[in-house]
């Protein structure tokens, strides 16, 4: 059966020539059993006819605050709380604005912030207005509260400019909608926070120290946790892979690692670090390049960085949940169960980085979960199978009075 049989879609349609590909949007998701209720803004009205909508829909569509409701009840509340996901395919620089500070001067604004529904966003504008800073900024604070965002691609626009700005494919929102609503909703309301990839030691100005991660992990935990409801706050530090769509805070040294956290742990309901932070640093960093200067080898002074997931352990605050990670070659379990207790924390993600498949720079993983009482060995999975395992676990380990399921 489909994912989406029997669900509620408020699609709000804003101002723009991609309003076409809407109509497309709503034929597929009828055809997979959802029921579609359309609002159109004033300008809307303007690229498409309502009756186009009303037709493939087959329900009436939305275009008035004021206008006279189907049934004896306030419309757009009824509409927000009918909602299980709320579309805004295309979605203005405009609407995007309004829904970013609270403005509701419209049926659509309005219904939005009256909705506790999930909220996907299908950006469509011109270029330049799409990379402007107000928009990143406003579509940035959305995806902070937990919106979800497709698109938008690239390519030639209807005003002839070429770049990013055009509205995703209807087959690509769809794809988008059927994730977020087969991902169960058991982490509203939660905070959490996840770290994620290496750190860089600096030793000269062109120079440092570092390791393989490559951060996947720690992404694949963040992207599940949004789409289970969860508020997330990656800390990550420098990676080639696109970030995922939540609050972000790049960090480069374990030392910038260290301060992120310790500014952001207490808020947090469940704290997952996934990073590889570096355990020594350069005593010293050298102002210039350091030359070869006919030697054959090079002596370099390290210290010892800040513990950070000790740090955190020696300061958490009841009922919160810390998971580590441990990538061991050797005495797998004997030294995971040490960091767990050593740290503080609720549950070790153990990777023997050794086996083929597991560790860093690949998108499989094979993990065993460790906890002061039990061990639960997984088969190899990809990183987001193991992403969502490890939220279930996590969730468990909560106490029931804490649990958002």
């Amino acid at each position: 059966m489909s994912a989406l049989q029997g669900k509620n879609i408020v699609l709000g349609v804003t101002g723009g020539i991609a309003a076409y590909k809407s109509c497309d949007l709503v034929s597929r998701l009828v055809k997979q059993g959802a029921q579609v209720d359309v609002i159109m803004t004033e300008s809307a009205c303007e690229f498409v006819a309502p009756l186009t909508f009303q037709t493939l829909s087959r329900r009436p569509v939305v275009t008035d605050l004021f206008s006279s409701p189907e049934y004896w009840e306030v419309e757009h509340i009824a509409l927000a709380k009918k909602a299980d996901l709320f579309v805004i395919a295309p979605a203005t620089a405009n609407v995007i604005a309004k829904m970013a500070h609270g403005i509701a001067d419209d049926m659509l604004t309005t219904t939005v912030l009256a909705t506790q529904a999930p909220l996907l966003i299908a950006p469509a504008m011109n270029t330049i207005m799409w990379q402007h800073p107000a928009t990143q900024e406003n579509l940035a604070l959305l995806t902070k509260r937990g919106a979800h965002t497709v698109g938008p691609e690239g390519g030639q626009l209807a005003c002839g400019d070429v770049g990013a700005g055009r509205m995703s494919e209807p087959q690509d929102i769809l794809a988008a909608i059927e994730s977020i609503l087969s991902a169960p909703q058991d982490m509203r309301g939660l905070k959490v926070l996840v770290t994620a990839g290496p750190t860089r030691e600096r030793l000269d100005p062109v120079r440092f120290l570092s390791n393989h991660s490559s951060g996947r992990m720690g992404y694949a935990i963040a992207e599940a946790a949004k789409a289970r409801g969860a508020q997330v706050t990656l800390v990550t530090g420098p990676t080639s892979i696109e970030k995922p769509e939540v609050e972000t805070v790049q960090v480069e040294s374990t030392q910038d690692l260290y301060d992120a956290m310790m500014e952001r742990f207490a808020a947090q309901d469940i704290i997952i670090q996934a990073a590889a932070p570096a355990d020594f640093t350069p005593d010293t960093v050298s102002e210039e390049k350091i030359k070869k200067g006919g030697r054959d080898s090079l002596q370099l002074s390290l210290k010892s960085t800040p513990d950070v997931a000790a740090a955190i352990g020696q300061q958490k605050k009841p009922g919160q949940i810390l998971v580590g990670f441990a990538a061991e070659t050797e005495n797998l379990i004997e030294n995971a169960r040490k960091k767990l207790a050593g740290k503080n924390l609720d549950m070790i993600v153990l990777n023997d980085v050794t086996k083929p498949g597991a560790g860093f720079g690949v998108d499989t993983n094979i993990v065993t979960f460790v906890t002061p009482t039990t061990l639960e060995a997984l088969p190899k999975l990809s990183k987001a199978e193991v992403a969502d395992k490890l939220l279930t676990k996590a969730l468990r380990l909560m106490e029931p009075d804490r649990r958002k399921a």
